[in-house]
């Protein structure tokens, strides 16, 4: 058997397969058709979309076939309508229940009675129909906000289930229209879907909350059994016919492909099938365990081979390794599996015993991943004692550095100032100094100083000299003279002191003893190198103090070429350029990118410089990078994160870091946070954050759903007040009978509550509701 397909005109949204498995009818917006399974393909024996009697803006949301007649079909439309159809008169509904209110998001038929129907809608209801009458013999009032779908049990036929958006599971009786039988709580999220086991008393759920349940429903209370964690919401679950530990299960979003898991392996599916190309709807086994059918959005209705599904757990790795921040080594391998070194007649005797064990009882079926195992080992570089009293000091270390820290409300150098100090009072050493040296590269003081100085700079230091005043400084009548050691004079004004000079530089010593650099390669110690509006600017606050504006402009800025005044005019010339050994075509002297040394024509034995030096800026984003990244490979989130944080819009700074890599750093801060349930924090890191899909992380999920305690109808518009009996019995203790003003619990059951400590004290007596509802109350 092979996979293959039919294309549709829109959507599939319904599935269902008749009862010899021959046929099948799917549905959508655009799709309502029955199709004869042959070998290899699908051929279409009716169209119901084509038929006279149905509305263009009919969409059918499920479809059922009847348990005993092949030619009798009943469907579930988004308009709240339930027709059953007869396909032997040419496609028409021979019954129209428009009894509902809202979408219908199931209907199917009585294991027991085929002329009665179920079905389950969005207005909270389910409904019984007869299809000898033309009205609903029974109704089912959930008092939920609406049920997402309807499974009979099959064994025992009386009762099916129900599920919610409010997460809840409701058993009912069919003979016991008037309440469930029971109820319980199975997901944090709406319950999309669910389905009994075929042999066991397990139901399958499966929710919002990216998980799929197995509970067992075999004793008084339901006990959780297995439980499995998925990458995305699950719309739609099926257990597979013979195999009982093994179902399959189709996402809401994401993810297109349909898997089955095994669930006693939650973590890696079974098999994964991926020949959809968008989200599956609707999965159906047929009687034959290796082959099912799919339905999706992308128009699709697909019939596959179980042996075409690929294995993931196959291409895993089967050894793996991990280092820990103490030195110690985990190896994992894995175990040769003692039924491959068995001799090859051995294996045969196996095989046929596996095969005959199927015949008898095809749910023990052995599956191959079942057969192998693993090891572990680990190497400790120091004794338990030692490893748990290190672990504990640096989990005590975690939890006060993440309830110390201050994270906003002051200048990003005094966060990092007060982050150095908390960091090193707890033995944090190597982190306190990566608070100081981060507020010293991103704080305001740099800033500051420069704003400052400014003024100071641009009274001291004249705009450079036009082409005009250089040719008249480096002419014969210039005033200064040049020394024989080289240094330049002025006139009178030599006498001229430092202190005088530090006068006109009052914010120098600041500057030298707080951010700027001391020294400098070209100019010497006294160096004072500042940057204005982004262009580097250098000048000496020894020479540049000693003369005045008009003696500045008159100063001769050519160098020498000799170390010592020429006697006499050298007669007897270098040799010309071309013959030098390193030869430049450039009458300039290219000593690097940033200096231009040139000869002078006039004045050949002096050497002149065009263009004044300047300093290589230095952007510290890389070295913060690495260093966050040096944390992060640590296992040190919470520095990593903090620091984001901290620098608040100076990380725009940081190109060279992506929002994945903040986002992961951030996502495992919180999870450490909320690992020791520190909410308030958690809450403190999701509001500080700058990346959308942290910062609206508290806005899902933050409402849960009540019912009024007197009618249990939800309580919608307010939550205390009831729209039906228009009680506030919600607010009212079930012990004292006042106000409850503080914290409030309630029973998910019946809905009564009251004070935590009320409550508390009554439950430690008894289990009955306090109000005389009757229902057992459970404390935890």
């Amino acid at each position: 058997m092979t996979t293959f397909c039919v294309l549709q005109d829109g959507p599939v949204n319904a599935l269902a397969l008749n009862r010899d498995y021959s046929r099948v009818a799917i549905g959508g917006r655009n799709v309502f058709k029955v199709y004869l399974i042959e070998d290899g393909r699908f051929r279409e024996l009716c169209n119901l979309r084509n038929s006279k009697y149905l509305s263009q803006g009919f969409s059918c949301n499920d479809v059922a076939w009847n348990p005993t007649d092949d030619n009798c079909l009943a469907a579930a439309a988004t308009n709240g309508h339930v027709s059953v159809w007869d396909l032997t008169k040419t496609g028409r509904p021979i019954q129209d229940y428009q009894d509902h209110k809202r979408t219908v998001n199931k209907v199917l038929f009585s294991i027991h009675d085929s002329n009665k129907l179920l079905s389950g809608s969005q207005d909270g209801t389910m409904r019984y129909f007869d299809l000898r009458n033309e009205v609903p013999a029974l109704i089912f009032q959930s008092k939920t906000e609406s049920i997402r779908d309807v499974q009979i049990n099959p064994h025992r036929t009386t009762n099916f289930s129900a599920v919610s958006d409010n997460g809840s599971v409701q058993i009912w009786d069919v003979r016991k229209p008037d309440r469930y039988l029971s109820q319980f709580t199975a997901h944090s999220g709406p319950v999309f879907s669910c389905d009994w086991h075929p042999e066991n008393h397990w139901l399958a759920t499966s929710s919002r909350d990216k998980t799929i349940k197995v509970w067992d429903l075999n004793g008084n209370k339901p006990v959780l059994e297995y439980t499995i964690h998925t990458i995305a919401s699950i719309g739609h679950v099926k257990w597979r016919p013979q195999y009982k530990y093994q179902i399959a299960s189709c996402a809401l979003v994401i993810d297109s492909s349909i898997n089955v898991w095994d669930v006693r392996r939650p973590y890696i599916p079974f098999a994964s099938f991926t020949e959809h190309r968008d989200i599956a709807s609707r999965i159906a086994w047929k009687d034959d365990p290796n082959i099912f059918l799919s339905s999706g959005r992308d128009y699709r209705l697909y019939h596959h081979a179980f042996s075409d599904g690929q294995r993931p757990a196959s291409k895993a790795n089967p050894q793996g390794v991990t280092l820990n921040t103490f030195g110690e080594i985990i190896y994992s391998r894995k175990v040769p599996n003692t039924l491959s070194n068995s001799n090859s007649s051995s294996q045969n005797s196996i095989s046929k015993a596996v095969g005959m064990i199927r015949k008898i009882s095809t749910t023990q079926a052995v599956d191959n991943f079942h057969q192998a195992s693993s090891c572990l080992y680990a190497f400790r570089p120091e004794t338990d004692g030692q490893r748990k009293t290190e672990e504990m000091q640096n989990t005590c270390a975690f939890l006060r550095l993440a309830e110390t820290y201050i994270l906003q409300g002051r200048s990003v150098s005094e966060l990092c100032e007060r982050n150095s100090v908390i960091a090193r009072d707890f033995g944090k050493s190597d982190v306190a100094v990566t608070w100081k040296i981060v507020g010293t590269m991103y704080g305001e003081e740099f800033v500051q100083h420069l704003t400052a100085i400014a003024p100071v700079i641009e009274e001291v230091v004249p705009p450079p000299p036009s082409e005009k005043e250089e040719a008249e400084i480096t002419s014969d009548d210039q005033k200064g003279t040049e020394t024989p050691g080289g240094q330049f004079s002025g006139g009178d004004d030599d006498t001229e002191t430092e202190d005088q000079v530090d006068n006109a530089f009052p914010n120098y010593m600041n500057l030298r003893n707080g951010c700027l650099p001391k020294g400098d390669f070209f100019f010497g110690e006294n160096e004072l190198d500042v940057e204005l509006d982004g262009a580097p600017m250098f000048f000496n606050y020894y020479h540049y103090g000693r003369f005045s504006q008009l003696e500045y402009n008159q100063i001769d800025w050519t160098l020498p070429t000799e170390a010592f005044q020429l006697q006499h005019e050298i007669m007897d010339h270098s040799p010309p350029p071309e013959q030098f050994p390193n030869h430049h075509h450039s009458a300039s002297i290219q000593i690097d990118t940033l200096h231009t040394f040139q000869l002078d024509e006039q004045h050949s034995a002096m050497l002149t410089v065009s263009l004044p030096p300047k300093q290589l800026t230095w952007d510290p984003s890389s070295v913060v990078i690495k260093t966050l990244q040096h944390y992060a490979t640590l296992g040190d989130v919470q520095t990593a994160a903090t620091v984001l944080i901290v620098l608040g819009d100076s990380r725009k700074y940081l190109t060279g870091l992506s929002e994945a890599v903040q986002e992961h750093w951030m996502m495992g801060y919180i999870e450490l946070l909320a690992r020791y349930k520190l909410w308030n924090l958690v809450t403190r890191i999701l509001k500080l954050s700058w990346i959308p899909s942290i910062s609206q992380m508290n806005q899902q999920s933050t409402s849960f759903n009540t019912n009024c305690g007197k009618c249990l109808k939800p309580l919608q518009r307010v939550g205390w007040l009831c729209d039906r009996c228009h009680t506030s019995e919600y607010g009212l203790c079930s012990v004292c009978h006042q106000v409850v003003k503080g914290l409030y619990v309630w029973c998910q059951g019946c809905s009564h509550g009251g004070h935590i400590g009320h409550i508390k004290q009554w439950m430690s007596q008894t289990s009955l509701c306090p109000t005389g509802c009757g229902h057992m109350c459970e404390y935890n």
